[in-house]
């Protein structure tokens, strides 16, 4: 198996949170793809919080690509140059108010890798105390919902979890911990 060789890449619209790149490909065996559509986001992180009393931290919030107001997990992007487990505490700390001294790394996917190249980093925190009220961007509006470990699994297993990288985050850290 071999890579497929860029003949050529244009930008058809570049934007912070999403960059549409088109490309013209040439496979192995010769053939042209004359139109390959791939975006580009920035790198994502994703928080499986465990709180000191037990609780899961979800956050409930409206996402319009799905037009649904959804419960998941608390996650964000990497900034440029920032260390993945930093983002996670920041991320954290700014969607909950939650602070953690202990984090773990989980695992790493590609949200598409058919379409798009990004990576999203999950991560378990463990021993979270409330430390502040949530700083939310101003195009952010999020709900803090807190669960038991018993419901979050049985949350994941009723397929109430939407988004499938948080399904897959809660799917890993719970093998992790020896709760499937």
């Amino acid at each position: 198996m071999e890579k497929w060789k860029v003949l050529s890449s244009d930008y058809i619209i570049q934007r912070p949170w999403a960059t549409l790149r088109i490309d013209k490909l040439e496979m192995p065996n010769g053939n042209i793809k004359e139109e390959y559509y791939v975006l580009e986001y920035p790198t994502w992180v994703n928080m499986v919080g465990i709180t000191e009393d037990q609780e899961i931290l979800f956050v409930r919030q409206y996402r319009h690509g799905a037009n649904e107001i959804m419960v998941e997990l608390p996650a964000g992007v990497v900034e440029p140059g920032e260390d993945p487990e930093l983002a996670a505490r920041r991320e954290l700390l700014e969607e909950t108010g939650y602070a953690f001294d202990n984090i773990e790394y989980i695992c790493e996917l590609f949200a598409n890798p058919a379409t798009s190249g990004n990576l999203t980093y999950t991560y378990l925190l463990q021993g979270g105390k409330k430390v502040q009220e949530q700083e939310l961007d101003a195009s952010e509006d999020i709900e803090v919902v807190l669960m038991s470990i018993n419901e979050a699994k049985q949350f994941l297993l009723d397929n109430k979890i939407g988004q499938a990288l948080h399904s897959s985050a809660l799917f890993y850290t719970f093998n992790k911990l020896g709760l499937l």
